[in-house]
């Protein structure tokens, strides 16, 4: 079997990524507004990046199989270990989002936290495009959700670097973070000290500041088209100002 490239994301917050990014009835809105997007019928799903299953987990209560699909060794860990607690009809697979093949044909695809971002080649972040519209079937949904460069850029205040704190309910608990913005070369690089009790861990990612235009585009070469575009997943309307955007598409009937 050959090696799967991995960026290390899960190595670094496999340990407290759902600490961060709490799964859910904090997601229960994100698996209706998915669910609502599946054509129907036995159709599964594929999520490229799945993670722990933060989202996968609840959503195949709703629709039913999803296969999930991640280089990180550590965060496949993590869901296989919800699956045991609890088990549900998602496949979790050890792959590589770039290239991903199988022989399935999917009813809804999605891309989403910010995941297609952590690729920094534009080339890389096409594939994943291509990958997705190799495996929709017509009629098919394909849902991305990444960072707004702008609110990047608003959230250091002009400055290519800055600090802030995010606070979280626990007791002496929240994240802080390091914010570097390089405009010429559009990455983004986070330090963070995720502090839980009192305890503190380290960890960084770096992600491209993939504008909604560049996502229309990789998803026109694609030959899909566009479906929607949204602030969040109640489906308010994307002004440009706000933290995430999620684009949708489709693929046409055969």
């Amino acid at each position: 079997m050959s090696e799967i490239p991995d960026i290390g994301y899960g190595a670094q917050f496999a340990d407290f990524y759902d600490r961060l990014f709490p799964g859910g009835p904090a997601v229960a809105t994100t698996a209706a507004f998915l669910a609502d997007l599946h054509p129907g019928g036995d159709l599964p799903t594929l999520e490229l990046g799945v993670g722990t299953g933060r989202i996968a987990l609840p959503l195949a209560d709703l629709i039913g199989p999803i296969v999930g699909v991640d280089s990180s060794p550590e965060m496949l860990d993590v869901l296989r270990g919800a699956l045991a607690e609890r088990p549900r009809p998602v496949t979790p697979v050890h792959g590589d989002i770039r290239g991903y093949a199988d022989d399935g044909r999917y009813g809804l695809i999605y891309c989403v936290c910010g995941t297609l971002s952590m690729l920094l080649d534009p080339a890389e972040q096409q594939q994943v495009l291509d990958v997705a519209a190799a495996h929709l079937a017509p009629g098919g949904r394909l849902v991305v959700e990444t960072h707004n460069p702008s609110f990047a850029q608003a959230l250091n205040q002009g400055r290519v670097r800055d600090s802030y704190f995010v606070p979280y309910p626990a007791p002496d608990t929240g994240l802080l973070s390091y914010s570097t913005i390089d405009i010429d070369n559009r990455i983004w690089h986070l330090a963070h000290i995720w502090i839980d009790n009192g305890r503190s861990r380290i960890a960084s990612e770096l992600s491209r500041l993939t504008t909604p235009e560049d996502v229309d585009g990789y998803a026109q070469r694609a030959g899909l088209k566009p479906a929607g575009r949204y602030s969040d997943w109640l489906g308010t309307e994307f002004s440009g100002q706000e933290p995430m955007y999620l684009s949708v598409y489709r693929k046409g009937s055969a």
